[in-house]
């Protein structure tokens, strides 16, 4: 049997629940679902429910009750049984004719028992109760209409989508992102001014709002467990803010200090705030097919991580924009298909010239072995050539249902490899090496002015142009990798110059994409005047000089550990000193930053083994999604 990992956590997990779903209902939110989607695969669920109908549900108001036919349903959430949660289970249940509910939370009952007011101490005379558990399993068989129906209510810490053995993310958390200098100001509007905070470093978790304080609980709920899976004792370290405040909670949280006791292991967990380093993230000089891959497809429904692929090319359907939605759409997720899998992992570990190649002997292999008539090429490897080798499986259902998984990822790769984006990927890297040179040699305000000319209203670009959310991008860019700067009347004119031009930009856009409607306030171009967008604009450099600043706190980071239970200490741990490294990325990880930092580790020092965790896998458009919420403070926490 393997070692524990992210993997087994996550497939442990899913099978606490498959054990209760036989013949029912099964409800998921999307965070559970994605967990699922990388872990088991939904073809596990509907194995594990049995039947010949799909009794898979989307978790939502408007899901569909059961019917009379239907008695039991299980409500797979990744979230705290609180408000709107617990009203919309209300509601699928009174529509319904259940005579059995099963509900499954991510969320451990201490967790719960926070989430409603409950003191610590009063919290650790209820240890092994579980009495918001049961008082809903209460409520469960009222809404049934019978108290002598079935109710269950359980944890299961269905905390992480495992990407890869390396790499899991936390779908459940994918909107947190670390504060901003700016966010201080509407923390201190609801303090007194005696107690206002001076910088984002006297910031704990005392002056969070309780929604962002419950939703850094809930994920320490999560990271608990999985170090209980692990077997592991762990110190816990922070590089950042908000990375700080995660770390402390983690150290002091409750239920894990029993559990610390009898831990065999050793770990270091090291957090990290995104906002440190943008520049790995908005930047396009990660070779990587995969990188490539998520930046370009779009995005799988109801998913953070994965994309769709089109399969049309493996039917007899003409190849058109209408037949996308006749044809359901592949993906990168493969857990039940080895060979795909095998392939997977070798394309996160790999650079983009010989994963493309790993694509087309995998391709070729499976034809061999299904004797199909496959004319061989050597040299440089083309999407044509890809495509011609896909195409030998269309009319060979055997061999098409055996090679699905491969024939997805043979598909995404073509499809990324003849998107007009990816052309634009070198574009964007030329751009920066440029930027980069300049930042060296000059000063902020010349890099801007050679920004400048590349700002286009819609009327005047060409496909090879910068659209507004690439400006974004690269304006991200810029303001990480330069760092602080002194602010001159240079600079002043500079920017208030870039600042124009961007607000005119998103003025004389036809069509206002979701994020410009996120940043200006306005749902449609019509609405959009120029002293709307100036005044968004304006904000939005607010951003961009936080973003500068946020290694300026650094400095004052003498020790970047979080002390735990120990009164003396004889040397300052390190997290070099534990034989297991579990960096968690908040705000977001690259590919090629998750392969880099599992390449890097060993080598420094032979025998570590890593585990890259993060809230999400980013592309670049994520950032100014992320960067530019509003709710940062105020997450949706479904209460």
């Amino acid at each position: 049997m393997s070692a524990p990992g992210v993997l087994s956590f996550t497939q442990q997990g899913w099978e606490q629940v498959l054990a209760k779903v036989k013949r029912a209902l099964v409800y998921l939110d999307a965070a559970c679902a994605e967990s699922l989607h990388w872990g088991c695969g939904s073809t596990r669920l509907l194995e594990a429910v049995g039947g010949p109908e799909c009794h898979l549900r989307e978790f939502e108001p408007a899901a569909v009750g059961g019917g009379a036919k239907q008695p039991k349903a299980v409500f797979v959430l990744s979230c705290l049984l609180k408000g709107r949660t617990v009203e919309t289970l209300r509601d699928i249940i009174c529509r319904s004719h259940f005579q059995y509910c099963v509900v499954v939370t991510a969320v451990n009952h201490a967790v719960h028992l926070t989430a409603n007011h409950v003191p610590a101490a009063a919290a650790a005379e209820l240890e092994g109760q579980q009495p918001v558990f049961e008082q809903l399993e209460e409520k469960l068989c009222e809404w049934m209409g019978n108290m002598n129906y079935t109710a269950e209510v359980l944890h299961v810490p269905l905390l992480l989508a495992p990407v890869a053995p390396h790499l899991a993310l936390t779908p459940a958390f994918a909107s947190l992102f670390p504060l901003l200098p700016q966010d201080v100001h509407l923390l201190n509007s609801a303090r007194p001014d005696k107690r206002r905070l001076g910088s984002l470093s006297e910031v704990d978790a005392t002056a969070l709002t309780p929604e962002l304080f419950l939703q850094i609980r809930c994920l320490v709920s999560g990271l608990s467990s999985l170090c209980e899976h692990l077997g592991v004792r762990e110190e816990c370290f922070a590089v950042g803010s908000l990375s700080r405040i995660i770390a402390a909670d983690l150290a002091n949280y409750a239920p894990a200090k029993n559990r610390r006791k009898t831990a065999t292991g050793r770990a270091s967990v090291v957090f990290v705030d995104r906002t440190l380093d943008l520049t790995g993230a908005t930047g396009h000089h990660g070779d990587n097919l995969v990188e490539k891959i998520i930046s370009v497809l779009p995005q799988l429904p109801g998913h953070t991580n994965d994309v769709m692929v089109n399969m049309v090319e493996l039917t007899a359907l003409q190849n058109e924009d209408k037949s996308q939605n006749m044809v359901a759409p592949g993906c990168l997720a493969q857990p039940k298909d080895a060979a795909a899998k095998a392939l997977w992992e070798a394309l996160l570990s790999t650079k983009h010239k010989e994963a493309v190649m790993e694509v087309r002997r995998h391709l070729v292999e499976a034809a061999s072995r299904e004797n199909l008539p496959i004319k061989m090429s050597m040299g440089r490897v083309t999407p044509g050539q890809l495509l011609s080798y896909i195409h030998l499986f269309k009319n060979n259902l055997k061999a098409l249902v055996s090679h699905c998984g491969l024939l997805q990822l043979g598909l995404a790769t073509v499809q990324t490899l003849k998107h007009p984006q990816t052309a634009k990927w070198d574009n964007f890297l030329a751009f920066e090496r440029l930027l980069l040179q300049s930042i060296g040699e000059s000063t902020m305000s010349v890099v801007l002015n050679q920004l400048l000319p590349m700002m286009k209203p819609l009327n005047q670009r060409t496909n090879n142009d910068y659209s507004p959310e690439e400006l974004l991008i690269l304006l991200i860019y810029i303001y990480s990798v330069g760092g602080e700067f002194t602010v001159d009347k240079d600079l002043g004119e500079a920017e208030e110059k870039v600042k124009k031009a961007l607000a005119q930009v998103f003025c004389e856009e036809s069509e206002l994409s979701p994020l410009l409607q996120k940043i200006t306030g306005c749902d449609s171009s019509i609405k959009l005047t120029f002293h709307k967008s100036k005044i968004a604009v304006d904000e939005l450099f607010t951003s961009l000089r936080d973003i500068a600043g946020a290694r300026n706190l650094m400095k004052q980071f003498k020790s970047v550990y979080v002390p735990g239970n120990h009164t003396h200490q004889v040397s300052r741990p390190h997290p070099s000193d534990h034989p297991l490294l579990i960096l968690f990325v908040v705000g977001g990880v690259t590919v090629s930053e998750a392969k880099m930092i599992k390449d890097l580790v060993p080598s420094l020092k032979p025998g570590t083994q890593v585990i890259v965790l993060s809230t999400r896998l980013l592309k670049p458009f994520n950032i100014p999604e992320l960067l530019f919420a509003t709710d940062r403070l105020h997450p949706d926490l479904g209460f």
